[in-house]
């Protein structure tokens, strides 16, 4: 049925871009029109020969994004003077949307964020409408990759993209510029074995949690579905390298330099001048940046020591999107919607009051980025980054990935039973997730 849904939904989609192309060329719709598409620059946007056209979406993005997300509602209303807008702007986290859309697809938003890492498993389902409006324009925003990591095949129409993308999502880490030099962050063994003083810690990240954890196994070679991600009975987790991985880490949460960060406590440490480094994301950079002020240091993950040899760590990479639902009842205005939300003024918006790092390339040499160390942190970061997996079989990952870290950070996974624990981890990850 879901399905069925977003093929409708698409053919609607495609018929009426071709009918407002045809009155396009015919010169249907007049000079209003004309006028319209030349203020808000879209050509395939009237509700047909000048009328105006009611429309009601419903719009989730993260609380810390409220305020200007309705700013730039206001302004999207006053850009298509073709639509009539009402919006319902509502709280859910771009971590929370994915399951509330799977759960109550009719009283999901219409236009919502979400990881690109989540949108195999919501088109598998037919729950995500594909952006053809302006498409041309939207992709020549982006780089290659950016675009890729929102697409997905469609058996008809080839390459679609199911996502705008505002961000790259991913994480780094910060220091303390008064305790580490340059040098010494290249390296957390060098970070670990300093002597920041009796009630100072080094080093602070999220074992526990799946999203952070990857870093440590694709560090040392270990693969995730495949060399590529596309491979669901694959993951090399349990093998001899990641045995190794499991061991270094059991030994680094055991560490009394080191510090597991569970709400949010590794930020208030940094902030009271009590831990060196934490690894987190440019959500943290105003928080960190009020309270350390230019001692503030950014940069890519350091390498760890594997089999006597300094190992990068690569954290997953994908972007923060807008994306919308298959069963919309405004697919164009959705549509129109999600690309202003995401356009380059808008990203350089939220970058400026909310710190997300526009992944827009016309953006990238802008002065105020590139003084920013978080951004440019992200930056240096994604490019030692491993595309996260985009095979729907990704849902069966999170949990057992969390339960392995948990069972470390918690000392119920010992060295003795480590390879237990990794094989039982790796046969969850890898089980269809038809059973």
């Amino acid at each position: 049925m879901k399905k069925n849904l977003a093929k409708k939904s698409l053919s609607l989609l495609l018929c009426l871009l071709m009918v407002t192309a045809l009155l396009a060329g015919c010169g249907g719709s007049g000079e209003k029109k004309d006028s319209d598409s030349s203020k808000s620059g879209n050509s395939a946007q009237s509700a047909g020969d000048g009328e105006v056209q009611d429309v009601a979406l419903k719009v989730w993005v993260p609380e810390e994004e409220m305020e200007i997300t309705q700013k730039m509602l206001d302004a999207f209303d006053k850009a298509h003077p073709e639509y009539n807008c009402t919006f319902d702007l509502a709280v859910i986290g771009i971590d929370e949307a994915s399951s509330a859309l799977e759960n109550d697809p009719e009283l999901a938003a219409d236009v919502f964020q979400l990881p690109s890492g989540s949108i195999s498993q919501l088109n598998d389902a037919g729950l995500l409408l594909p952006i053809v409006a302006n498409i041309d324009e939207v992709k020549s925003l982006y780089s290659e990759g950016a675009i890729e990591a929102v697409s997905r095949e469609d058996e008809s129409m080839g390459e679609l993209m199911y996502g705008v993308p505002f961000t790259f999502n991913s994480w780094f880490m910060y220091y303390n510029k008064d305790m580490y030099s340059e040098d010494d962050v290249k390296s957390l063994e060098t970070m670990m074995a300093k002597d920041l003083g009796s009630d100072v810690s080094n080093f602070s990240c999220t074992i526990h949690d799946s999203w952070y954890l990857s870093a440590f196994f694709y560090a040392a070679g270990c693969t995730l579905y495949g060399p590529d991600g596309t491979d669901p009975d694959d993951c090399t987790w349990n093998n001899a390298d990641g045995l190794e991985v499991g061991n270094y880490l059991i030994d680094l949460a055991k560490d009394p330099n080191y510090v597991e960060d569970k709400d949010g406590i590794a930020v208030s440490l940094m902030q009271d001048g009590k831990l060196g480094a934490l690894c987190s994301g440019n959500w943290d950079y105003p928080t960190l940046h009020d309270a350390l002020g230019d001692s503030l240091g950014a940069c890519a993950l350091p390498t760890i020591k594997l089999g006597g040899k300094d190992k990068q760590l690569s954290n997953f990479g994908d972007y923060k999107c807008v994306a919308v639902k298959s069963n919309t009842a405004y697919p164009m205005a959705a549509q129109l919607l999600a690309e202003y939300l995401t356009n380059e003024e808008n990203q350089l918006i939220r970058y400026k009051e909310a710190g997300a790092a526009p992944c827009a390339i016309s953006l990238a040499d802008n002065s105020e980025i590139a003084t920013n160390v978080s951004a440019a942190a992200l930056i240096e970061q994604s490019e030692f980054a491993t595309p996260q997996p985009s095979i729907s079989q990704i849902a069966n990952y999170w949990t057992p990935a969390a339960s392995l870290g948990e069972g470390i950070v918690g000392g119920t996974i010992t060295k003795a039973n480590l390879q237990e624990s990794l094989d039982q981890a790796v046969y969850q990850i890898t089980s269809s997730l038809k059973k």
